[in-house]
């Protein structure tokens, strides 16, 4: 089975970006099931519910998100619906929408979890004990699990890689908007990388125009951010898992110009 995981999409450079290059990514590597981080699609913070459709129809299969998922109001009503567009499932009970799902990619089940850090981040719930919790429960109808460990600290993502190790066949950073370049397939057959990178315009600061961000660095005052303009790129991996065993075989970066 291959399974195309989609890093942050920052603003229209990013959403213009993933419609353009998903379709020939999904026929280039044979992708059974594409997962797409989008909690920064909407003006590079939150995502609005007409979006939700646009990047379904564009080739994703789950939708991820992170600590932005709620910053458009709009979406809060949309979230509670859709449960292919997910929100990191420990953020507390009452939270409206779904932190993780089981999918149907041709024959086979896959379950997706989206969890959240809380270094330098919001004290939610422990996302170590919340997985404890789901991993189980998706294991009875699912062999292969996906993870969207969405994080600020890389030592966190990299601690969910080594404790989820064999129980999942993924585990996938997100949230820092820079790709890592320690991809592997752990000892337990989970395939890992600290952070997918950013699907977005390639000339701003993470996404950002720089010139803004730069007068932040300079003056420390408080300043709208927008989008930089420019060339955008897709910035994610191709992994290879056995649907048979839930293990993973290779896991490969992928950057592509749009």
């Amino acid at each position: 089975m291959n399974i195309l995981m989609v890093g942050d999409v920052f603003g229209e450079p990013g959403r213009a970006a993933l419609k353009k290059l998903l379709p020939g990514l999904r026929r280039q590597h044979e992708i059974d099931l594409a997962v797409v981080n989008v909690e920064n699609a909407a003006g590079g913070s939150g995502v609005m519910p007409g979006m939700i459709r646009e990047f379904l129809d564009a080739g994703a299969d789950v939708l991820t998100s992170g600590n932005h998922i709620f910053k458009k109001k709009e979406i809060i009503p949309a979230i509670g619906k859709e449960n292919l567009l997910l929100r990191p499932a420990n953020y507390p009970p009452g939270t409206p929408g779904f932190g993780y799902v089981t999918v149907k990619a041709g024959p086979h089940r896959v379950g997706v979890i989206n969890l959240m850090g809380r270094v330098f981040m919001e004290p939610i719930d422990c996302p170590f004990r919340k997985a404890d919790e789901i991993v189980p429960e998706l294991a009875r109808e699912a062999r292969v699990i996906l993870v969207d460990m969405h994080a600020e600290a890389t030592s966190e993502s990299v601690a969910m890689g080594w404790y989820l190790d064999g129980r999942v066949s993924a585990v996938v950073g997100t949230h820092r908007h820079v790709q890592t370049a320690d991809e592997r397939v752990l000892p337990g057959g989970t395939a890992y990388i600290t952070d997918l990178g950013m699907t977005g315009p390639i000339d701003g600061v993470i996404g950002v125009d720089r010139e803004l961000i730069l007068q932040r660095f300079l003056t420390q005052m408080p300043i709208r951010f927008e989008p930089a303009k420019g060339p955008a790129a897709l910035r994610g991996v191709v992994i290879v898992v056995d649907p048979d065993t839930g293990r993973a075989t290779s896991i490969q970066r992928l950057a592509v110009a749009a």
